[in-house]
């Protein structure tokens, strides 16, 4: 079982792990969209830090909620909406939960990904977050299917999203800023598949690993 404090732990190494690649982030950011992914997500996230030990007493779906509204009120561009949505939904599909399954871990990530989806009126291919997240809930389901425990389908489902961020290279966008570039937005790797991914990857490194 994954304990509520290992979801606290990974979400304030996330916002760490935000702030140590902000520069990166924007940097990406740069190429193909507005120049401020990496600035917004450490904006953001350094709101969350803030009121996480207000819920830190709270059941887990209403921690990821609180993420999710506060991302929603202060993180700008399309990263705050997403990554608000992904966030709540999570919250919603764990709500009073103070102890998670692999099971659930798996449905938290399936719910966030069609809110994103609807949020974005996106799908994979067109050079977003969901190229890294999408294969990532694939690779969890697979492991979970297979018997793994939820570290080995955190490892699994970073995995895949680093192959899925690494596809986004050569994509052409066709969401978002990076649309506006054409063939212009080939060759850059996206921004929110990024941060994906690092989100993942923390996850990974913080939860199911004792």
């Amino acid at each position: 079982m994954i304990s509520k404090k290992e979801i606290l732990a990974w979400l304030h190494r996330y916002r760490e792990v935000l702030a140590e690649n902000k520069e990166y982030l924007t940097g990406l950011d740069a190429a193909i969209g507005d120049a401020d992914h990496g600035i917004n997500m450490d904006r953001g996230f350094g709101a969350v830090e803030k009121k996480l030990d207000g819920v830190a007493d709270k059941d887990i779906g209403t921690i990821l909620k609180t993420v999710g509204m506060t991302l929603v009120t202060t993180v700008g561009g399309a990263g705050g909406p997403l990554y608000g949505t992904f966030f709540l939904k999570a919250g919603m599909t764990l709500s009073g939960k103070n102890e998670l399954t692999a099971e659930d871990m798996v449905a938290a990530l399936n719910s966030a990904i069609e809110g994103v989806k609807m949020r974005g009126k996106a799908t994979t291919g067109e050079k977003t977050m969901l190229d890294a997240l999408v294969p990532a809930l694939e690779a969890m389901q697979k492991s979970v299917a297979d018997g793994g425990d939820i570290h080995a389908a955190l490892v699994a489902a970073t995995t895949a999203a680093e192959e899925g961020m690494k596809a986004t290279i050569p994509m052409l966008a066709t969401k978002g800023r990076a649309s506006y570039l054409g063939e212009r937005s080939i060759g850059h790797q996206d921004p929110g598949a990024t941060s994906s991914y690092l989100m993942l990857k923390t996850a990974a490194e913080t939860i199911g690993v004792s």
